[in-house]
């Protein structure tokens, strides 16, 4: 023990980058010790598939509000690059710690197992690690029957208040002493990103304005890729990184619900609730990361096609709806959840491609990639779970419902918007003389469709309806069922609320 070495308590910041409603903060802040915020930028995360720049940059935005916040009481969150037990034994040659605070992350497997090896040094190295639950998700649930009652208590909980007092802080002075023994970290940004910013004060501009006025159209433009984009609150990525908890955002819900916008704000909360379900979820079946949750669905083998999947993630298909939806996903990070369903069961359907060739690109793609919502999702619109109705997307069908005026597919397949509505949702109907007409060659000026649909859709129906059948189908469904959606209302979450 170096008794000469002051003793400190650690907040080790992950995805719960705000100041109030945290656990760590509130808890580390109770002790008589003084206490220093960390995040660490660690390279094998950097370095994985599902991450990309638009996720560290978003958390660089995150730690940057952060810091306007610490510098009034002349602190700020100490940044390093390098891997968590490394970054721990860098600071121990300063300080002696404590308590190391953080919240209990529902991650990727490469996160849990680099938890438990930190679980091993901390018990070496005589650290105490205090993990809290995030957002009412619990570890070590063998079933549901009683979830949904414990996470509406923690909702309805009083949040946590963070006092900050200069004193009980390491100094800006001390910190920028620490950061010369490790990789620095540049916090900027790219200034004109089309991606929404990251941080707290962000997330209430956003929440704000969804509930004094945007919420208002929200269940009429949910599953409408333009107008969701102003109608939906547009707070996943903040609730996905933790610039605010969800806690804070249900009861904020609660607060604004009046007579003339239940519906509506009803709408949004059971949606904080089926986050939080999926998660859970996750939670309690890691392995849905690599493998099917039903096993009886391992057995399904699909032919790898190149070809289908780079055009695909290129957005040239040959179907307006699917490219317009992917090329607005790379460019922004954000697409409304329809239009996530739909890419998805086109990539797994119609292009008969394994949902897990899919995942990496996605998630790269989601400003808020969230691991526990986004491999149930992926596998429930896969239609490879036995518990939920297979929804094979019509493209065009969406198209007509939900983009009638075209105006999502004029912005993202500007070569299309020259031409009548009528073809802009089905160009390939095109005869020869109309391509001449509208000075426009199918094949040139925009693919031909990689597929034929119809064939496709009732290739993959027949199939995964037949699977359903399976006698090991059925008995992982039984045990899905049993140990997930034990209640009615969580049944109801999972069936109705995935439009």
């Amino acid at each position: 023990m170096h008794t000469n070495k002051e003793e400190i308590q650690v907040v080790w910041f992950k995805r719960d980058l705000r100041l109030q409603d945290n656990e760590a903060i509130y808890n580390a802040l109770q002790t008589n010790k003084r206490v220093l915020f960390m995040y660490v930028f660690e390279p094998s995360l950097i370095s994985d598939p599902h991450y990309d720049d638009r996720h560290w940059n978003f958390i660089k935005e995150s730690i940057e509000d952060l810091n306007k916040d610490l510098k009034i009481y002349n602190s700020k969150v100490l940044c390093v690059q390098t891997e968590v037990v490394t970054a721990f034994n860098q600071l121990l040659e300063t300080y002696n710690i404590a308590t190391v605070y953080s919240h209990q992350e529902t991650g990727l497997l490469k996160t849990y197992n680099r938890d438990k090896e930190f679980t091993r040094y901390c018990r070496n190295n005589s650290i105490a690690w205090l993990e809290n639950n995030n957002n009412g998700v619990l570890r070590g649930l063998l079933n549901r029957e009683d979830w949904f009652e414990k996470w509406e208590d923690y909702m309805y909980a009083a949040q946590f208040k963070t006092v900050l007092q200069s004193e009980k802080l390491l100094t800006i002075e001390e910190i920028n002493k620490l950061e010369n023994y490790f990789n620095s970290v540049n916090l900027e940004t790219p200034k004109k990103a089309p991606f929404q910013k990251g941080g707290s004060r962000m997330a209430w501009r956003y929440a704000n304005t969804f509930f004094d006025d945007r919420h208002k159209k929200y269940m009429s433009h949910i599953s409408k890729p333009a107008l969701a984009r102003e109608s939906c609150s547009r707070l996943s990525p903040y609730i996905a990184w933790g610039n605010v908890s969800i806690r804070q955002i249900y009861q904020k819900a609660q607060q604004h619900k009046n007579a003339q916008n239940k519906k509506h704000l009803s709408a949004f909360s059971s949606r904080l609730r089926w986050q939080a379900h999926f998660i859970q979820k996750f939670e309690m079946e890691h392995t849905m990361e690599n493998a099917s949750i039903n096993k009886g669905f391992q057995k399904l083998k699909k032919s790898i096609s190149i070809e289908y999947q780079n055009a695909w993630e290129k957005g040239l298909t040959g179907f307006p709806l699917i490219d317009a939806s992917m090329r607005c996903l790379t460019e922004t990070g954000y697409l409304n959840f329809r239009m996530r369903a739909m890419l998805v069961s086109f990539f797994t359907h119609i292009l008969w491609q394994p949902w897990q060739a899919s995942s990496q690109h996605l998630s790269k793609l989601f400003l808020d990639f969230e691991p526990g919502i986004h491999f149930p999702q992926l596998q429930m619109n896969a239609g490879e779970t036995g518990i939920n109705l297979v929804r094979i997307y019509n493209p065009i069908k969406n198209s007509l419902e939900h983009d009638e005026d075209a105006v999502f597919i004029k912005k993202w397949c500007p070569e299309l918007a020259h031409l009548p509505i009528s073809f802009i949702h089905e160009p390939y109907l095109m005869t020869p003389l109309d391509q001449q007409f509208n000075n426009f060659e199918l094949g040139v000026n925009y693919p031909k469709p990689i597929v034929d649909i119809k064939v496709a859709r009732k290739k993959a129906s027949d199939v995964l309806w037949n699977m359903k059948k399976n006698k090991q189908v059925r008995l992982e469904s039984n045990r899905i069922l049993k140990k997930h959606l034990l209640s009615k209302g969580e049944r109801l979450i999972d069936s109705n609320n995935s439009e």
